[in-house]
């Protein structure tokens, strides 16, 4: 069973192997709110993810550790498990969804893993996982659905209430459940009034249906930019905690975890993975009441891909209005393009790219379609822009981007 007296021990078994990270004050993310950043992300391994592994390993058997452990992993726990296992010197086999972020997969092989990728997502790696376990007898290390994982997580409702002892709130990344599931029960022992909020994404609400109809559910696909959470089912024990601990679950879309990915960058110069960003994206577009509360969101990782960190700048660009693509039907004649980009830049907006085209079959013999990107201020900005246009006569046949206005 999960006991307070447990997640002291684990607090105090990890207290020389992770940091106890700080809570950040973030004065832009919600004016209706005094809220602070639990900065997870710059754990070593980058997750809160060591915790819990760290502790489960901690408690093996000489036996259990003589014969390695076998986990699974969209990339974060794969990190913290092959860090515990080598710090104590037990050998590790981890499962890997395919589409895990390859640096999440690289960082793993560094801590002298060994790595076997399985097609799908990490419910498939879980299934291998398992497979593995029961013909070659080691240890598996749950990501979320173990008691001794979730009182390693829980170790940070411990530090948080240490940090701010008057925490009215703390909203709280949501996967398979084990983050929520320790630091809900921490909090709650210890300070019952303050509010447990879980955040999930639009695709991959697995813990938010299964609260939601009081059983639990499985997905048949999960589809989200929050890889660290795209998790298809719950596990059983931590479904019954976030039922009995937690207040409420909500969803955000991949939209606004970009744009929360984006303020963090911007405001608070901190990198935070899709799954890391889903409880400022919560508290960004109120999707809890946190107004007047002393809130913590916890940034649970920031091992993102590079590769789509440009992506997902764009996508949070075009939801808060820096960005917008417009597509313009012209006549063919010399001095349109400069005609367009004056008005442009009269209002103070930037043409950062531009692609014309004459070959569109519903356009006139003279006509062709302009197609432009543009660095612009906000959604007003936007549309003081296309009202100009129009008002010089211009035909706008396409738009790209997403009003939040």
């Amino acid at each position: 069973m999960l006991t307070l007296d447990k997640i002291y021990h684990a607090s105090y078994a990890l207290r020389d192997v992770v940091r106890k990270t700080n809570l950040t004050l973030a004065p832009h993310i919600n004016q209706e709110s005094e809220v602070y950043l639990k900065t997870e992300n710059l754990q070593i391994t980058g997750s809160f993810k060591v915790r819990g592994a760290y502790y489960k390993i901690s408690q093996l058997s000489e036996e259990e550790k003589a014969k390695g452990v076998i986990a699974c992993s969209a990339g974060n726990h794969a990190q913290g498990v092959a860090l515990a296992a080598a710090k104590n010197k037990i050998a590790s086999l981890i499962c890997i969804p395919n589409n895990a972020p390859i640096s999440k997969v690289e960082a793993t092989k560094r801590y002298n893993a060994e790595i076997e990728l399985v097609n799908g997502v990490y419910d498939d790696a879980f299934q291998r996982a398992c497979e593995i376990q029961r013909e070659s007898g080691r240890t598996f290390i749950h990501p979320f659905d173990d008691v001794d994982v979730i009182a390693g997580q829980g170790s940070i409702g411990l530090e948080l209430l240490d940090q701010l002892p008057e925490l009215d709130a703390v909203i709280v990344p949501v996967g398979g459940g084990g983050l929520i599931s320790g630091i809900a029960f921490a909090i709650k022992s210890l300070r019952p009034q303050c509010k447990v909020y879980g955040v999930q994404a639009v695709g991959a609400p697995s813990m938010y249906n299964s609260v939601k109809h009081h059983h639990v559910e499985a997905l048949d696909y999960v589809s989200t930019i929050a890889d660290g959470i795209a998790v298809k089912q719950p596990g059983n024990l931590t479904y019954d905690l976030c039922e009995k601990y937690v207040d409420k679950i909500v969803t955000v879309t991949d939209d606004e975890i970009s744009t929360a990915i984006l303020m963090l960058i911007e405001q608070q110069k901190l990198i935070a993975e899709g799954a890391g960003a889903v409880a400022v994206a919560a508290a960004l577009f109120n999707k809890v009441d946190i107004k007047g509360k002393k809130t913590a969101c916890i940034v649970s990782g920031g091992n993102i891909d590079v590769t789509i960190l440009s992506r997902v700048i764009s996508r949070g660009l075009l939801k808060t209005g820096r960005s917008a693509d417009i597509t313009l039907e012209l006549v063919d004649k010399p001095g349109e393009l400069r005609d367009v980009s004056r008005i442009i830049a009269q209002l103070g907006g930037n043409v950062v790219a531009v692609h014309h085209d004459r070959s569109g079959e519903n356009t006139n013999v003279n006509g062709c379609y302009l197609h432009l990107v543009m660095e612009t201020k906000n959604h007003a900005h936007i549309l003081e822009i296309e009202k100009a246009l129009m008002d010089q006569g211009y035909k706008i046949v396409g738009r790209e981007r997403t009003c939040v206005c």
